[in-house]
């Protein structure tokens, strides 16, 4: 479901996939070869949202901002059942399963955030950082083990863009 909210309409890229059963409202962009799974929400309601290319909005993520809005990068993926409602996510970021990002976060390039993670209001996260636990807490540096699980998706472009079509044509 695509939905104006007052004048302002989602903007989504011709090339990227937004499922029936995901709801996009108000003030988003979204850019080239993204995909918004079933029971996605994205709510450009309070402030805009900026969405990159090549980001994965898995089932039931909800993605949500203040009057500050949201910038996310290229080359995201933001986990089955995530809660973003943050400033920015740099590109290249894995935000894993149920984790939950609050107000003014701002997530550097190349971070891993872990499943369950729970990443506290304001919290600034610098390039290359695995973030854990509940408060969420800079771990280290994402390991080369790590890197490939958040890196994967570079690999499989061309499966992606098949996969897409495959998406769209049968209105998943």
């Amino acid at each position: 479901m695509i939905v104006a909210l007052g004048d302002k309409t989602p903007q989504i890229a011709e090339s990227a996939f937004v499922s029936d059963y995901a709801s996009v409202i108000g003030d988003v962009k979204i850019g080239e070869y993204c995909v918004a799974f079933p029971g996605a929400v994205i709510r450009g309601d309070l402030g805009g949202i900026r969405i990159g290319n090549y980001v994965l909005i898995e089932d039931n993520a909800v993605v949500h901002c203040d009057s500050q809005g949201l910038d996310i990068g290229d080359d995201v993926t933001l986990g089955h059942g995530t809660v973003i409602d943050c400033r920015r996510i740099g590109s290249g970021v894995l935000v894993g399963m149920n984790a939950t990002v609050l107000h003014h976060v701002e997530i550097g390039d190349s971070c891993i955030i872990a499943a369950g993670a729970v990443v506290a209001e304001g919290m600034i996260v610098p390039k290359d950082s695995f973030v854990a636990g509940v408060p969420a807490r800079i771990i280290g540096k994402v390991s080369e083990k790590q890197w490939k699980w958040g890196n994967w998706r570079l690999e499989l472009r061309s499966w992606w863009w098949e996969t897409l079509q495959k998406y769209k044509s049968e209105r998943l």
